[in-house]
């Protein structure tokens, strides 16, 4: 689980709540069935409009997906770097053949680096690894942002539904003028809440989750760029130090590999 991520949802919500306590004794008055059907069922019809309902459905499975942890962190990188080291040393004394029942564990559920492997093993040279790597890489990132720029859009029209929500109030209000002048009040502040739903659906929801889950997916994105590099000197059967160093220069100095303190 990401603890951060559920820590600062609910912190966020009990700010807001907490706000409203302190305020006034009319809880209820925030809420509004109607506002929330106006902002919420809005948002997703335009969405299924704008879209085809399989990136929506997707992209709305991406909500409840944020609250785990991710599967690359930083330390991560390192470790990869160490791994494909330990493979250039079983190429340097064992040969490409040998590479491949050593990774056949390493690779499992790992569909990029099978690929890289595969064919680094079919004896493609380094530049051929490398442009079909990062050409997977680059469609791969492609693809999985889909769903961010849905997400994103739904971000821009909620706060538009909450306005119209918002006009639609007014105009009953207005058309009520004639009666009571003390219910003018109420009606407006209800109006409002539209406005309002939009406004948290909007900042509080979709664009946090459309951020974290591009975040995550550039972070993908370059720790296969980092594999592709290595899977490419493989190829070409440079010496384990070439290839430590290379790796280490997309990395932030403070997580360098250092060959001379691994285990051979």
């Amino acid at each position: 689980m990401s603890i951060t991520t559920i820590v600062a949802l609910l912190g966020a919500m009990a700010l807001f709540l907490g706000s409203i306590v302190i305020s006034t004794d009319n809880y209820f008055i925030f809420v509004s069935l109607s506002s929330f059907v106006m902002v919420v069922g809005g948002t997703l019809a335009a969405t299924f409009i704008s879209y085809e309902p399989r990136y929506v459905f997707l992209s709305l499975r991406l909500i409840y997906k944020i609250f785990f942890s991710p599967k690359i962190g930083r330390n991560v990188l390192k470790t990869e770097v160490g791994r494909i080291i330990k493979w250039a040393y079983t190429v340097q004394k064992k040969g490409l053949p040998a590479l491949e029942s050593e990774t056949k564990k390493a690779v499992k559920g790992d569909r990029f680096l099978k690929f890289g492997i595969d064919m680094v093993v079919s004896g493609y040279t380094g530049d051929e690894v490398r442009a079909m790597l990062l050409n997977t890489v680059n469609t791969t990132y492609g693809r999985n942002t889909v769903q961010v720029n849905i997400l994103k859009n739904m971000a821009a029209a909620a706060p538009a539904f909450g306005m119209v929500g918002t006009l639609v109030g007014l105009i009953i209000m207005l058309d009520s003028m004639g009666g009571d002048p003390k219910s003018l009040g109420a009606g407006l502040a209800v109006a409002l809440l539209t406005t309002l739903y939009g406004v948290l659906f909007a900042r509080l929801i979709l664009t946090p989750v459309a951020d974290k889950v591009q975040q995550r997916e550039q972070i993908v994105r370059f720790r296969n760029v980092l594999l592709a590099e290595g899977m490419s000197l493989l190829a070409d059967r440079k010496n384990p130090r070439f290839i430590q160093d290379s790796m280490n220069s997309f990395l932030d100095p403070a997580i360098h590999f250092n060959i001379d303190k691994m285990k051979k």
